[in-house]
């Protein structure tokens, strides 16, 4: 009885210990982990090297969420892409150019670059049928949309978010109510884009009725967010925001806001922290002197945020899994290296006024060939270079195993007609001081071949106006023909020894038509017949210069070919414009050539130029001959100093680029060194002076939004100098 009862209680003892040995033999449950990246812009490469810490010691996260760069960074590791290759495409991408919409110069249309040199882009307002609208931002953020394309690989297939193996939410906010937008399904490039919109700098993202805008608004630290998207255990969040200006440096409109983002982003970053668990991980990596703008300090702030989650290495080895394991979790994740797919058919999609003719004549890609990422992203720059859209997006999807390949230009809502301004200020010590105020009225897509109507007028020291009639002949906007009418009033002054010795006023009546071709995005051939009525008169001073009411015609052929990568002060490229006039009446023909390049050595950008003026027949009369003086045409000399009817000209200018302009500006500042040459014959001003004259001129300036902007001095052994200023559109 004894030993039974004892039996008993040995099996209802390993009845209780079977239970706990099992259990004790599985592996503990690993618990779910949810990382939240927060925004903070450029500070937000630091994100990148929290990841890597991740990796190192094998920490798999369940979902992840976030906001503004934090998106971008988050997007991208949910689509499969590495810290290490994140690290580098970030280091690789050109952030000085990444926020100009715009390609190169030399990659825009011709059309385009002819309103570009009259205008400041920035003005350009649309005149609609309740008014006028406004530009939406700066930035359009094209090129922006195409590297996130390229970074999530995009061209391999459209990102669904939904879709990826990492269950992702980005945050972005409602412009228009304030409220908070998550995206949790739909394009993973269109969320990060919208996530980036910083208010005022980039230009919203339309989506589902709303405009969206930067998510740090509203959530910049989504920690409620992963919370609900994976049931998060353990929540990792990395802060990068900007901190508060201290109140000394708030003064101007520019720190006023900067301030008022930071204060909302702050008070809502502030709330989110407050739900900080005890089990959860805090990573605020120092980043002191690193600024929201900092872009091109990728590297630096990555390694920021690699040591900041370093420092709490013993919080997350706790979350460390074996390798086998982190190994497994990788691989469910990681983006596939495959080829690109094989094009089966085009379209462009989404067109109102454009012939998309005029769209496919940019795209070089064909069926049945694979997408060349660098080509397709070439190409949609191009489009966007013709001026008529807001934004050009692509998408590659599968329909019927048939790999598709959709464009999406999307043409700007205050459009397709156009107020413009320009502004400039010229003076010198020669003669003073010039200035203009310029606008026009310009209609652009008036019928499905393109073409466009200008309106054109100006006041201030000359007076202008005029109208300009744009034709293309076929839809791909290969040929043109062209018309255009002005009345110009001006001053001209005269020199001699030097000296201004009287000022002419000129009036002149134009009238022109042409038939021309593009040549590619090389540029322009134009020929036709122009028509001018000049008449001078003294204003100030005795008549130097035989009075001149004069009617003259003839036929005129141009080559316009211009390859730099800027409009102002290029660093790499070339340019040619040839021009014949044939005037049968006047019994004259004027030749114009001129050649130009532009090569840089690291900082240090080096610019030639060569320039002849000539009558192969007969003699240019004064009211047509050639003209010498100005900044960068004989500096040391004023504007039209040296008027004759031979000219041969050289130049050679370095320049050292001192400063750049902040993200969102194209051009850099310089201090820069010309020497120039003439050889000038048969003049009708300083006809005193020596054949071949020189200049050396010194000069500080660049590419502003404003256009070219220049101080110097000019110094001649022939005992002339010149003092300059300009500002403003020439």
């Amino acid at each position: 009885m004894l030993s039974f009862s004892v039996g008993c209680r040995r099996l209802v003892l390993a009845a209780l210990l079977v239970p706990c040995l099992l259990q004790a033999a599985e592996p503990p449950v690993r618990p779910k982990i949810g990382l939240v990246l927060g925004g903070g812009g450029a500070r937000g490469a630091a994100h990148i090297g929290v990841l890597e810490v991740l990796e190192k010691m094998r920490v798999p996260v369940d979902c992840i969420a976030g906001t503004s760069m934090g998106a971008l960074v988050a997007g991208a590791y949910a689509a499969g892409v590495s810290p290490g290759s994140m690290r580098q495409q970030m280091a690789a991408a050109d952030w000085s150019d990444m926020f100009l919409d715009n390609p190169e110069y030399s990659e825009m249309s011709y059309r385009n670059k002819v309103i570009s040199r009259r205008f400041q882009p920035g003005s350009e307002t649309g005149v609609v049928a309740d008014g006028v609208r406004y530009q939406p931002g700066v930035v359009a953020g094209q090129k922006i949309k195409l590297f996130f394309n390229e970074l999530v690989r995009a061209n391999q297939g459209e990102r669904i978010i939904e879709q990826l193996p990492l269950p992702l939410a980005i945050i972005a906010t409602d412009i228009g109510s304030g409220e908070r937008v998550v995206f949790r399904d739909g394009s993973l490039t269109k969320a990060m884009r919208a996530s980036m919109s910083v208010p005022g700098l980039m230009a919203p993202i339309e989506h589902q009725g709303r405009k969206l805008v930067d998510g740090g608004l509203v959530d910049n630290v989504p920690i409620g967010e992963v919370r609900n998207l994976c049931q998060a255990d353990v929540v990792i969040v990395v802060n990068v925001g900007s901190p508060l200006l201290k109140a000394d440096s708030v003064g101007s409109l520019l720190t006023v806001s900067a301030q008022m983002v930071n204060i909302l982003t702050e008070q809502n970053v502030t709330r989110s922290l407050a739900t900080l668990k005890p089990a959860d991980v805090y990573i605020k990596p120092e980043l002191d002197g690193i600024t929201a703008g900092d872009f091109e300090r990728n590297a630096e702030t990555a390694e920021q945020g690699r040591r900041a989650a370093e420092a709490l290495s013993q919080r997350l080895a706790a979350l460390s899994v074996p390798e086998e394991a982190y190994a497994r979790w990788w691989a469910t994740i990681a983006m596939a290296d495959q080829p690109s797919p094989v094009i089966d058919s085009i379209e462009v999609v989404g067109l109102k006024n454009v012939n998309p003719a005029a769209v496919e004549r940019h795209l070089h890609m064909i069926s049945g060939e694979p997408i060349k990422r660098t080509e397709l992203n070439r190409d949609i720059l191009r489009m966007y270079g013709d001026g008529y859209y807001e934004h050009v997006d692509y998408t590659v999807l599968n329909q019927r195993d048939k790999t598709l390949l959709r464009v999406m230009p999307v043409e700007k809502n205050w459009g397709p007609d156009y107020l413009r301004f320009a502004m400039n200020l010229n003076a010198d010590t020669s003669q003073g001081s010039n200035f203009a105020l310029r606008g026009a009225y310009h209609k652009t897509l008036l019928n499905d071949l393109g073409a466009e109507l200008l309106l054109t007028g100006e006041i201030g020291t000359a007076s202008r106006i005029g109208v300009n009639y744009y034709q293309p002949l076929d839809a791909r906007q290969r040929f043109f023909v062209e018309t255009a009418l002005g009345y110009t009033s001006e001053r001209m002054n005269i020199y001699q020894d030097d000296k201004r010795i009287a000022q002419y006023r000129n009036n002149e009546t134009f009238f022109g038509l042409w038939a021309g071709a593009q040549v590619g995005l090389l540029g322009q051939l134009k020929l036709g017949w122009i028509e001018r009525q000049r008449s001078d008169s003294v204003e100030i001073g005795a008549p130097w210069l035989p009075a001149a009411n004069q009617r003259f015609g003839g036929w005129k052929a141009m080559v316009d070919f211009d390859q730099f990568d800027r409009m102002y002060f290029p660093t790499r490229g070339w340019a040619s414009q040839m021009s014949y006039f044939h005037s049968p009446e006047q019994g004259y023909d004027r030749t114009d050539v001129s050649l130009q390049g532009a090569y840089a050595f690291g900082r240090t950008v080096f610019n030639g130029r060569l320039r002849y003026t000539g009558s192969p027949a007969g003699r240019l009369p004064h009211y047509d001959s050639g003209t010498l003086g100005g900044f960068l045409n004989l500096s040391a000399y004023a504007n039209n100093q040296v008027l004759a009817d031979d000219i041969r000209y050289a130049g050679l200018r370095a320049e050292r680029i001192v400063g750049r302009l902040p993200l969102g500006l194209r051009g850099d500042m310089r201090m820069g060194m010309a020497l120039e040459f003439a050889e000038v014959s048969r003049r009708y001003t300083e006809t005193n002076s020596s054949r071949v004259l020189n200049s050396l001129a010194f000069y500080f300036g660049g590419e502003t939004p404003i256009g070219p902007t220049y101080l110097g001095l000019g110094v001649s052994t022939q005992g002339v100098s010149n003092m300059f200023l300009f500002i403003g559109t020439p």
